[in-house]
C-alpha cells in the first residue's frame, strides 16, 4: 500500500466526459481490451482543455492509466469499483461526479491529498491559489518539480469537473459550488475511498465527516453504523464514550 500512497500519477488534466465515457463502455459490457482500444482512438481527438483536436499518442495515452481506475482497478479495489458501477447504473450521468471522485481517489491517493489541501485552504479563505496548494503539498511530498506538475494537472481537473472555477486572477480559484450527496451508498463509497488513502486503512468518523478533501460535496452527518450498513467492506469500531472509527474489513495492502 505504501507505494500506492506515495505515487503521483496525475500526468495530465482529466476531463469528466472521459470518465463518463469509460463508465458507459463498462455498462455496455465491453471488456478491458476493447475499452482501451476505443479510448486510444477517442482520446487522440480530445484536448486536455476539453476541446477537440489531434494529439500525440505519448500524451493522450497517459490519461488511459487514470481512466483505468474504472475499467482495470487493482485487485483490492475490484469490489469497490463494482459497487460504484452498480450505482452509476441507477443514477443519472449528471450525478456521477462523486463516483468518479471516489474511484480515482482510491486508485491515485495523490488526487485525494491535493483535494485535501485545497479544502483546507477553503476553510480559511474564499479563494485559493495554485501556489498555496503547491506549498502545502511540498510539505508532504517534498519540493520536487514532478509534485508541482502533477498537482497542476489535478487542480485543472478539479476545474474541468466543476469542483473549482477560475477567478479573474490567473492561478486563483473559487469554489465551484456544493454537490449534494443524498444517497448514503455514495457517501459510504466516498468515505471508503479515503480509507484506501490511509496507511492503516482506518480513520475516525469525525475526521471523515469533516474531511476537507470532500470540499466539493455536501455530506450530512450520519452514524458509523449506518454507513457500515451501506458498505460491506467497511466496519465501525467504538472507542471512548461516543467516538467511532471506520476501517476497512480486510487489509488490502
Amino acid at each position: 500500500m505504501s507505494d500506492v500512497l506515495t505515487k503521483l500519477g496525475i500526468k495530465q488534466t482529466i476531463q469528466k466526459t472521459w470518465m463518463d465515457k469509460s463508465v458507459h463502455m463498462l455498462l455496455s459490457g465491453m471488456n478491458e481490451k476493447d475499452i482501451r482500444a476505443e479510448l486510444d482512438h477517442y482520446l487522440s481527438t480530445q484536448k486536455q482543455s476539453g476541446g477537440i483536436g489531434q494529439r500525440e499518442g505519448v500524451t493522450y495515452r497517459m490519461a488511459i492509466g487514470l481512466l483505468a481506475s474504472w475499467f482495470s482497478p487493482a485487485q483490492h479495489l475490484v469490489a469497490f469499483r463494482d459497487d460504484a458501477l452498480s450505482l452509476a447504473k441507477v443514477i443519472n450521468e449528471s450525478q456521477w461526479t462523486p463516483l468518479h471522485w471516489a474511484v480515482i481517489s482510491a486508485s491515485y491517493p495523490f488526487w485525494h491529498y491535493v483535494a485535501k489541501q485545497t479544502g483546507r485552504l477553503f476553510n480559511l479563505q474564499d479563494k485559493v491559489t495554485q501556489a498555496q496548494i503547491f506549498q502545502r503539498l511540498k510539505e508532504q511530498y517534498g519540493d520536487r518539480e514532478t509534485v508541482a506538475r502533477n498537482a497542476r494537472y489535478t487542480v485543472r481537473s478539479f476545474v474541468a469537473w466543476g469542483a473549482l472555477k477560475d477567478s479573474e486572477s490567473k492561478g486563483c480559484y473559487e469554489s465551484g459550488g456544493e454537490i449534494a450527496i443524498p444517497d448514503l451508498r455514495i457517501m459510504a463509497l466516498l468515505y471508503e475511498s479515503t480509507l484506501y488513502c490511509q496507511p492503516n486503512g482506518k480513520l475516525a468518523l469525525g475526521l471523515l465527516q469533516n474531511n476537507p478533501a470532500f470540499f466539493p460535496f455536501g455530506l450530512r452527518s450520519v452514524s458509523g453504523e449506518l454507513l457500515a450498513q451501506n458498505n460491506a467492506r467497511v466496519m465501525v469500531n467504538r472507542y471512548g464514550m461516543e467516538d467511532e472509527q471506520l476501517s476497512l474489513k480486510v487489509n488490502n495492502g
